[in-house]
């Protein structure tokens, strides 16, 4: 049987890059270091996307609303469709995969996420074309989401299986060190163009420039993983460990359940994430007087912390399990929670109770957010683990995460900065649930 003329065209471009890279061997540490450049990349476009919904959508694409509350509003909706379109894309990207090759489905992925982020900086104002602006930034936020999810590689599942059984938790957490590492680069750039531009030159072209970088910093990713999965070596570990794609109805046929506890675990840790990333970014412009470039600093410095408490978290992990970490964690976030909801003037006008919020929830975040990755996919067997952590990832970022600054924003403009607390209270509630319904010791992530 003659194959068709794409698949072969693709067969042939995944065997070029294997022979390309035929003689590479794969040391874990390239595998680690692999992991963190293409997850730095990733949370770069997405924390990018997340300040400029508070800085510059409301005012250039929303600016026929003279309530910047509602404008805000409106863009952080814009900004929760990505996490919609992410389990799409993996439906979408795990067909790519098994038809045409890992080394096909990423390059596609990431050129799509590096291109629609740095298109976004080329688009026209509200003021230039109207409604069309809002919709061509909408249909590239939902590219952003689909690319996303087909830039899962499998690398952090093979980081962690092939780590020693002791070093698991530290393993583990090497992957979450790019959320800290892309906020860090991310805010930092914005802060930048702050402090330096006027408010009418930053809104004109100084906020466009993050975006425009984004296209060669994930060209760099790009080249930095290829080297990896194009390799035999690599190719090899994969397949040892099965860690091969599979038709998403399919693992939702015998894996549902699996799935869902999956998705609960860590949404505490991901309804925290924006609570001190992009939500305290509106707040503050919103409600208070504070520079949001000195306080972009704040958070940049929060970041380090969450860096270091993200390594802390692997420590633990090893010496008290995975699932007791997260147990811990939660709890630290439902006090945290309902610190924030006995004592909401901390973000009122005083700036030490503000950077005091950020610096600590950082810490907890990191902690939580640390051991989150694939949190439960040992039920799902090695056929499933690869589809499964990608959807089950996907997943948590949408309930937990997506919607949060919309949400808390809303809530928080009408009844009161108390509602912060309550909103992570449920999270954290939801993780304790379903760790306590999913009581193995995931020693085997």
């Amino acid at each position: 049987m003659t194959p068709e003329p794409s698949m072969a065209h693709s067969a042939a471009l995944e065997r070029d890059a294997q022979q390309a890279h035929k003689d590479h061997k794969v040391a874990p540490g390239e595998i680690a270091i692999g992991v963190v450049i293409g997850r730095t990349s990733e949370y770069f476009d997405f924390f990018v996307f997340g300040i400029a919904s508070v800085l510059v959508f409301p005012k250039v694409f929303f600016s026929f609303e003279p309530d910047q509350l509602t404008a805000t509003l409106y863009s952080f909706a814009v900004f929760a469709l990505a996490f919609v379109a992410r389990p799409v894309g993996t439906v979408i990207f795990m067909a790519v995969d098994r038809k045409h090759g890992r080394s096909v489905k990423l390059t596609t992925a990431l050129f799509l996420l590096g291109g629609s982020t740095a298109a976004i900086s080329f688009l026209p104002s509200y003021a230039s074309i109207g409604y069309a602006s809002i919709w061509l930034l909408a249909g590239l936020r939902i590219a952003q989401g689909l690319a996303l999810a087909g830039a899962w590689d499998g690398m952090a599942s093979l980081l962690a299986l092939n780590a020693p059984r002791e070093r698991r938790g530290w393993y583990a957490m090497i992957p979450q060190l790019g959320a800290p590492f892309g906020f860090m680069v991310a805010s930092a750039l914005f802060s930048f163009f702050l402090v330096n531009l006027s408010t009418e030159d930053f809104l004109d072209w100084g906020w466009r420039f993050p975006f425009y970088c984004a296209f060669t910093i994930n060209v760099v990713a790009l080249f930095a993983r290829l080297s990896l999965v194009a390799s035999d070596e690599f190719r090899a570990l994969m397949e040892k460990r099965s860690l091969e794609p599979v038709p998403v109805f399919e693992l939702l046929r015998r894996h549902a359940l699996d799935v869902w506890i999956g998705a609960f675990v860590p949404l505490a840790a991901f309804a925290l994430f924006h609570l001190v990333t992009i939500f305290p970014i509106s707040w503050l412009t919103l409600y208070t007087d504070r520079p949001a470039g000195e306080f972009l600093i704040v958070q940049f410095s929060g970041a380090i912390v969450c860096a270091g408490a993200i390594c802390a978290s692997g420590l633990i992990a090893d010496q008290i399990g995975r699932r007791n970490t997260l147990l811990l964690s939660a709890g630290l976030i439902a006090m945290f929670a309902m610190g924030s909801i006995i004592a909401p003037l901390i973000f009122g006008e005083s700036a030490i109770g503000q950077t005091m919020y950020v610096t600590v929830g950082f810490m907890i975040l990191g902690l939580a957010y640390g051991q989150t990755a694939g949190a439960v996919t040992a039920r799902l067997g090695s056929r499933y683990r690869y589809t499964g952590a990608a959807l089950t990832s996907d997943l948590a970022w949408m309930f937990g995460a997506g919607f949060a600054p919309l949400v808390v924003l809303f809530l928080a403009s009408r009844y009161g900065l108390a509602m912060v607390g309550l909103y992570l209270l449920s999270g954290a509630a939801a993780t304790l649930l379903a760790l306590f319904l999913d009581k193995s010791e995931m020693r085997q992530m």
